[in-house]
Parts: structure tokens; sequence; C-alpha cells
């Protein structure tokens, strides 16, 4: 197993940690985390869009003129979609663009991201990161040591802190995660990752009982 250091809130090393090789060491397999990707996108989607077909459209229930003799073409409503104020073709409509992917190829995704961040050594682990009361000079302080500022950087916690997660809402770039709630998607769309040694542990235990 490879080892990692822990540093402190100062950016001073405090110890080491193995990684395990099932999570950490995973070949990078872009299509597999690509999917995973996609998916996750694609289940954000609301699919509240909608444009009004013609029997939608306000008004257009009297006949514009009579069938015959007029000279004209025939029409039955003045809300055609080839009339002004008319009706739309084919518009979108509310749908639901979820889809399931099996779990085994979301794990193996994360993993595979995971293994591409400390690979490119995108990953630092922290002893912890606790706050009494929501603080953003704290959180900014934090990353300044951990040569972390200015980076998209996402915070993964052992459990749900409102403390941290109110200080590091406003910080541009920076996303909070719980070690349970981690996703492909997240990891992959920051440069950085900030973990605590007992997130790291967390994970580490939830490959080795699969």
């Amino acid at each position: 197993m490879p080892e990692f250091d822990i540093k402190d809130k100062k950016n001073n090393p405090v110890g080491k940690i193995n990684l395990p090789e099932d999570v950490f060491g995973v070949s990078v397999k872009n299509g597999v985390i690509h999917n995973a990707v996609v998916n996750f996108l694609a289940n954000q989607r609301q699919g509240t869009h909608a444009t009004k077909t013609k029997g939608l459209v306000r008004g257009g229930g009297k006949k514009p003129w009579k069938q015959k003799h007029t000279g004209r073409a025939r029409a039955g409503s003045s809300r055609s979609p080839l009339w002004r104020g008319g009706g739309t073709i084919f518009g979108p409509q509310p749908r639901d663009y979820s889809y399931a992917l099996p779990k085994k190829a979301k794990k193996l995704a994360l993993r595979a991201v995971l293994s591409g961040k400390f690979a490119d050594g995108e990953i630092t682990v922290i002893d912890e990161l606790k706050l009494d009361k929501p603080r953003t000079k704290e959180i900014i302080s934090i990353l300044q040591s951990l040569d972390l500022e200015g980076k998209s950087t996402l915070i993964i916690l052992p459990e749900y802190n409102e403390s941290v997660l109110l200080s590091a809402r406003n910080i541009p770039g920076v996303t909070v995660r719980r070690a349970a709630d981690l996703n492909s998607y997240d990891v992959a769309a920051h440069s950085r990752l900030l973990m605590t040694r007992q997130a790291v542990e967390m994970l580490s235990e939830a490959g080795k009982n699969e």
C-alpha cells in the first residue's frame, strides 16, 4: 500500500496513512468515468422545459373565415403554427432525463477518478477539519497554508459539519461533501481534493467491505 503524508492546518506533517490500492491505485478508465459523469449530470436535470402547441395557446377557438368561396387557404384556427402567435411544432415538453447506472460501474468510476487524482498529486490529507462556529476566514487561512487558495477544491469530510459547510460555501470553487456522498462528477470537477484522515479511512473501509 502506498503511504501518504498527513498534514495539520499549518501544513506541517503529523504522520502517514496507508492508501489501499483497490481505491487509490486503480487503473484510470476514461470510458467508465465518462459514463458516470454523464449519468450524474442527466440525473440532475429537472426536465421542466415546455412550449405550447396550438392546442395550448390561448385563443383560436373560432374559425377565422368560412371554409369555401373566399379565395384563401383553408384555416381552422388562428393559433396554427403557421400564424403569428400560434403554437410551436414539436417543441420541447417536460420529460425525465434520469436513468440508472449499475452500482458497480459507479463505484469503479469513483475509484478510477480518485486513483487519477492520487497519481497526479492532487490529494491533500489533513488530520482533521472542525470548526466550533462558521468562520470563512479560518477556512481561507487553512487553504492558504495548504497551498490550495484560488484552486477549485473539494473538501471531503467524514460526517456532516454545518460550520465547515457554511464557512466554505461563499468561497469560489470550494465545495464540501461527506465521504458517503462522494461521486465521480464532484471529484473530476475539482482540481484538488482536501480529505481528512477519517474520510480516507471511511473510503478505505468501504472498499474492503465490497
